[in-house]
C-alpha cells in the first residue's frame, strides 16, 4: 500500500505509482486516489488494444487528463495533454490502441473549480 501523508491543512499526498492498482479487466488497471467529500481521483492505465468493459454512465461530472499514450473516446483520439470533461448524465466507453495513462477526477458536488 502507498504511504500517504495527512497534514493539519487537510492535505493528503501520495505518489500515484505507490497506490495499489485494481485490475478492472485484463490490461486495464485503476488506482483510486485520495479524495474528499467533494471529489475523488483516479489513475487508469490502459494496455494497448484494451477497451473499458462497459459504457460508463456519469451520475456526476467527470474529467480526465491524458498523461501518455492515446485514448479513443466517442470516435475522437485524445493524446498527451488532452483534457476531457463529461457532464452529469453523459456516457462513454474509452479504449486505447496504443496504451494510455489518464488521470481523472469525479466531481461529487455542485462545486466546480
Amino acid at each position: 500500500m502507498s504511504e500517504s501523508t495527512d497534514t493539519p491543512m487537510g492535505k493528503t499526498v501520495v505518489h500515484v505509482d505507490d497506490v495499489a492498482p485494481h485490475e478492472v479487466v485484463p490490461g486495464i488497471l485503476r488506482r483510486r486516489l485520495p479524495g474528499t467529500p467533494y471529489a475523488r481521483g483516479w489513475l487508469i492505465d490502459f494496455a494497448a488494444g484494451t477497451e473499458w468493459p462497459e459504457v460508463d454512465v456519469h451520475a456526476a461530472e467527470e474529467r480526465y487528463f491524458v498523461l501518455s499514450g492515446e485514448v479513443i473516446d466517442g470516435g475522437e483520439r485524445h493524446g498527451p495533454g488532452a483534457y476531457v470533461v463529461f457532464a452529469p448524465g453523459s456516457r462513454h466507453r474509452p479504449r486505447s490502441e496504443t496504451g494510455a495513462r489518464m488521470l481523472g477526477i469525479t466531481v461529487l458536488s455542485g462545486r466546480h473549480g
